[in-house]
């Protein structure tokens, strides 16, 4: 049997809406089956039942028989789960075949347990991985200062048929308050590393409030203190309903800062909100400007994390200039193009050729 032949195990928590068209696009190239072990995620919403792709539901102690089977060519594991990792590196070792690591971390948990057993483990295996696949520039400069070798950049991606698709003006309007000259728009969930109070702040600071100025919150947030001027929340939205609520704002802001627990790997919401024109206040802390897609003064603006005096600045900038919004947004939705389905599967496949176990065929 040729190395061609045998498919790659890709080993996973869960597939969430937004990656199934990824590991479809990855099957497509390469042959891939996912292992698929279950457990937590930072992913907003729920998983997809079947991903498209062949699958397998199982434990994580589970993982090293499959990896150590031998009818894999080659093993791809993410960071998730507490057993899955290790059991699928040494599986991989075990059956002799290539091993490589996908990881959004660009900073480790600064918590009791990981430092124990989580930041020994990946320093290992950022040294011995044969191919390190991440989600962008910030996540390779972060493991390739810590001894990772062959990396590759899997950028990531949403379904841009679905994001960028026009939506009807009248429902985009539908979202605004009534009498709102400007919307900001924030959406996340109940996560303190999302920066909810931060926004809090700059929203006081900036002086803004009804009726011109509106702050939209969508998910399922918190808020502690007195009630904020100008404060709607829409609660959790399904994809077509904040389609409509990305079309009918002016900005989105990604407050997120840096955590013991967490620093944003990526921020897909930003992705999704960039092809419908929308330009983006990111802050340092967030993932999806670390790594190249928001860009300051090119399709957003850029600004330390956790400064709620830049915060406000920014926001109010965005407010008094409608047409550095619309060149901002335009810029959005052309660079939020490139990040592609089949751009995350040409990462992974790169990955996967400089290791020895490409599908063989022409691409």
């Amino acid at each position: 049997m040729s190395a061609g032949a045998r498919p790659v195990l890709l080993v996973t928590n869960l597939v969430a809406p937004d990656r199934a068209g990824a590991f479809q696009a990855l099957h497509a190239r390469e042959n891939i089956e996912l292992a698929l072990f279950g457990g937590r995620s930072h992913h907003a919403t729920a998983a997809v039942e079947d991903p498209g792709v062949p699958h397998h539901a199982v434990s994580q102690r589970a993982v090293y028989d499959l990896a150590a089977s031998g009818r894999y060519r080659a093993v791809i594991a993410g960071t998730a789960g507490r057993t899955a990792l290790p059991a699928a590196w040494a599986g991989a070792r075990r059956a002799r075949v290539p091993f490589l690591l996908w990881t959004a971390l660009w900073a480790h948990p600064r918590t009791a347990a990981f430092t124990v057993a989580g930041t020994p483990l990946l320093r290992t295996l950022y040294r011995r991985a044969d191919a390190t696949i991440t989600y962008g520039s910030h996540v390779s400069a972060f493991v390739t200062q810590r001894g990772a070798r062959n990396v590759h950049v899997a950028p990531q991606a949403v379904d841009i048929a679905f994001w960028s698709q026009a939506v009807d003006p009248a429902q985009a309007r539908a979202t605004r308050p009534d009498g709102a000259k400007f919307v900001a728009l924030n959406v996340g969930r109940a996560a303190r590393y999302k920066g909810v109070p931060e926004l809090d702040g700059a929203w006081r600071l900036s002086g803004f409030g009804p009726p011109e100025e509106a702050l939209m919150l969508v998910g399922e947030t918190e808020q502690d203190g007195p009630p904020l001027p100008g404060l709607h929340r829409a609660g959790r939205l399904d994809p077509v309903a904040l389609r409509n609520f990305y079309a009918g704002a002016d900005v989105l802001v990604m407050s997120a800062i840096a955590t013991r627990h967490f620093l944003e790997p990526w921020g897909l919401v930003a992705n999704e909100a960039m092809h419908q024109r929308l330009p983006v206040i990111a802050t340092t802390a967030v993932g999806a400007a670390a790594g190249g897609l928001v860009r300051h003064e090119r399709n957003g603006l850029v600004i330390p994390a956790g400064d709620t005096a830049a915060l406000a600045g920014a926001l109010c900038t965005l407010r008094e200039d409608p047409a550095l919004r619309a060149r901002l947004g335009a810029a959005a939705a052309q660079d939020a193009a490139a990040f592609t389905f089949d751009a995350w599967a040409a990462g992974v496949s790169s990955a996967l050729v400089s290791v020895g176990a490409g599908q063989e065929g022409d691409r």
